[in-house]
């Protein structure tokens, strides 16, 4: 076994079946609550084989703190999908069910059940000998292109030194699955989604990458050498993907389609489904980011060779308010100098910089900004601010509208 298995996975393997030498790509759901899981399989089902052999693990879990409503629900769900695993796993596509129950109160859900499965997907490769295998992340509740697989596959070969990276995806925005007023506000959370990534593209931002966690696929090796999933009950797809954002060699998977449900849930704190619940409440209005906030961080990178030079004082230079601001709250000119006097030109100057402003400095800024100067507004109204900040138009401006656009622009990516 590995060092990372012997020292950081918290269980001994769930699954002890012979391995395909073959083995190529570990897909990882949790699945909390999850009736409908089946249809999930049933997508993977239908994916077009890659090279290499696959297997789906399923991590069914819940918590000591969860109700017997719960327990039933989890209990019947395993029993499907240990029955469905059966009559469906063929010699090049395994699916293999496991239930973790009574994790703690502390640190059980999605991120402890991702990294049980991530670890799993770990253990896999170790008996396979395989060192560089795929482990991809996906959710009890979303569906694939028939191409995924092979996608995934093909994007890795493509990126022999990708890490990890980002696969495209798509809510449904209409059908007979949701009531319209679903379809209505994931219109507008997606819509957020999209532009909070573009936009800091616009200003410059070198780490603007979607993390969702149905969306995200990682290298065996890099995983552990990373330390693997952490065990966050919400965002844990946020600062695991973050480490290897920061890294480098983190890249967008754009030829292929995860597609997430939109559906209200209240198993996290915040995310989509918290979003989703909230804004049908609003009826369908969202409120985003000012696009002022990423005009400020625009001249902030514009400037950071003007800081690098500036030897007496960085307020020298000529910074936005809200930037000179949030850097006196967080003591920059201590954070500077220690970056100055560990950097010998303005290259590594820059990377270290950004290893301090990174994505959840970024984050930070953000909100101070929104909380001292520039209020949020309609989400439709930041959208179409930062397209015409890009000279591009619309003939039709509402949030379908503006969503479609930004899916173009990120799908040629």
């Amino acid at each position: 076994m590995t060092p990372y298995l012997q020292k950081r996975a918290l269980y001994e393997p769930f699954f002890y079946q012979r391995v395909s030498k073959n083995l190529g790509i570990v897909v990882v759901i949790p699945a909390y609550k999850e009736e409908f899981l089946l249809l999930s399989l049933m997508s993977i089902k239908k994916c077009k084989l890659p090279l290499r052999d696959v297997e789906v693990i399923v991590v069914v879990n819940d918590s000591v703190v969860d109700n017997a409503k719960t327990l039933k629900i989890n209990q019947k769900v395993f029993q499907q999908a240990l029955e469905w695993s059966k009559k469906n796993s063929r010699p090049r596509m395994r699916f293999r069910v496991l239930y973790k129950g009574e994790l703690p109160k502390k640190s059980g859900g999605v991120g402890l059940a991702r990294k049980i499965g991530m670890d799993e997907a770990c253990y896999r490769f170790a008996m396979a000998k395989v060192k560089r295998g795929i482990i991809v992340c996906f959710d009890a509740d979303s569906k694939c292109e028939e191409n995924f697989l092979v996608a995934i596959e093909n994007h890795f070969k493509k990126h022999p030194r990708t890490s990890a990276c980002s696969i495209y995806f798509e809510h449904p925005i209409r059908g007979f699955d949701f009531e319209e007023p679903i379809y209505q506000a994931i219109i507008a959370y997606e819509l957020h989604l999209r532009y909070f990534i573009n936009v800091q593209e616009w200003a410059g931002f070198p780490f603007a990458y979607q993390t969702i966690g149905s969306s995200m696929a990682v290298r065996s090796d890099h995983y552990q050498k990373q330390g693997g999933m952490n065990r966050r009950k919400a965002g844990e797809d946020f600062y695991f993907l973050q480490k290897f954002i920061a890294l480098g060699n983190f890249t967008n998977l754009n030829t292929t389609t995860v597609i997430p449900s939109p559906r209200v849930s209240d198993r996290v704190p915040f995310g989509t489904g918290k979003a989703v619940g909230e804004i049908t409440k609003q009826q369908g209005q969202y409120e985003t980011y000012n696009l002022s906030t990423f005009s400020d961080l625009k001249i902030l990178v514009k400037q950071l060779k003007n800081i690098y030079k500036e030897e007496s004082d960085w307020k020298n230079v000529a910074l936005p308010n809200s930037v000179v601001q949030y850097f006196e709250l967080h003591d920059f000119g201590e954070r500077l100098a220690e970056i100055k006097k560990n950097t010998t030109n303005f290259s590594s100057f820059k990377k270290r910089f950004f290893h301090w402003f990174n994505a959840f400095q970024a984050m930070k800024f953000a909100h101070f900004a929104r909380d001292h100067f520039y209020e949020n507004v309609p989400v439709e109204t930041a959208a179409l601010d930062l397209l015409n900040e890009r000279s591009l138009t619309l003939d039709k401006v509402d949030q379908k509208s503006l969503l479609l656009l930004f899916r173009k622009l990120d799908k040629a990516k």
